[in-house]
């Protein structure tokens, strides 16, 4: 995978975790709500998964945002080191 690729992923990831947790939910509760597996949610969260559009669709719809909030790659959403 290439390192902008990497980067991307990381990106949404982190998106993610802020989102999910500001809106108090576990990632046991975002899986329920969004039907995805929670262990895809963890690997989406860290960076290590790809997803397809139809899993973004369905995190957005869970988390109540649109989909675009979890594919912004300003530095809002910027992973920490």
């Amino acid at each position: 995978m290439k390192e902008k690729d990497k980067i991307r992923l990381q990106k949404i990831g982190a998106n993610l975790l802020r989102i999910r947790t500001d809106k108090g939910y576990t990632q046991e509760e975002l899986s329920y709500n969004s039907d995805v597996d929670r262990s895809k949610i963890s690997k989406i969260e860290s960076g290590q998964a790809n997803l397809v559009v139809t899993t973004l669709l369905d995190l957005a719809e869970g988390l109540g945002v649109d989909p675009t909030e979890l594919l912004d790659l300003s530095n809002k959403g910027k992973p920490k080191k």
